[in-house]
């Protein structure tokens, strides 16, 4: 699945930067806010799906995401960049996300079991491309076994490339915090993904 198609996605040649697109957007131009998230959708949607590993939450979080935002942009103060800040919102918004449904989704197991493996087929495209789907399902499920914020912050660092300073920024916790993180997370992930090494 794709990245949610953004709003006002031909407009993302506007030359104002982000931090006057929401200003204009708070001070009531209607244009601005689809500008910007045009913008940045791709980076917000590669986060988004990361962290979910479902792309249909991924999308329900990102709407939820640019919903906040959009409400809220007034709170922005122009401390951090506002791709910091909108990475924020995506991020914590993801993580409410999976909280919500932890407490209360309760998955059973189909009645019919000779449908289970039909259903496992829909899931997956034959040819070339099984070997990168199950590659993508094997890391998909190797970062489910991290809590949310220790997945968050090794989507952030270790998939994203953002510095622990930035990481912390977007998470709004302290640096030495996501180097727990990462470090929890790394150690708990090493042995699912031992059998990817060496794979190109």
């Amino acid at each position: 699945m794709t990245a949610p198609a953004a709003v006002g996605a031909g407009a993302v040649d506007d030359p104002r930067e982000d931090a006057a697109l929401l200003n204009a957007h708070v001070a009531g131009d209607p244009e601005a806010f689809a500008v910007l998230a045009a913008r940045h959708q791709n980076r917000m949607w590669a986060v988004a799906l990361r962290t979910m590993r479902e792309p249909e939450e991924a999308a329900e979080a990102l709407q939820d995401a640019y919903i906040h935002a959009f409400r809220r942009a007034e709170t922005f103060r122009g401390e951090a960049a506002v791709t910091t800040w909108l990475h924020r919102i995506v991020v914590n918004a993801c993580l409410d996300r999976i909280r919500r449904n932890k407490v209360r989704r309760t998955e059973a197991l189909p009645e019919d079991l000779d449908r289970m493996a039909e259903l496992a087929a829909d899931t997956v495209d034959s040819g070339e491309m099984l070997e990168g789907k199950e590659l993508q399902a094997d890391i998909a499920e190797a970062l489910g076994q991290l809590n949310p914020d220790q997945r968050a912050a090794v989507v952030l660092v270790d998939m994203e490339g953002y510095s622990v300073v930035e990481a912390a920024a977007m998470l709004g916790c302290a640096p030495g915090t996501i180097k727990s993180r990462c470090s929890r997370g790394r150690a708990k992930l090493a042995p699912l993904v031992a059998h990817l090494r060496g794979l190109s």
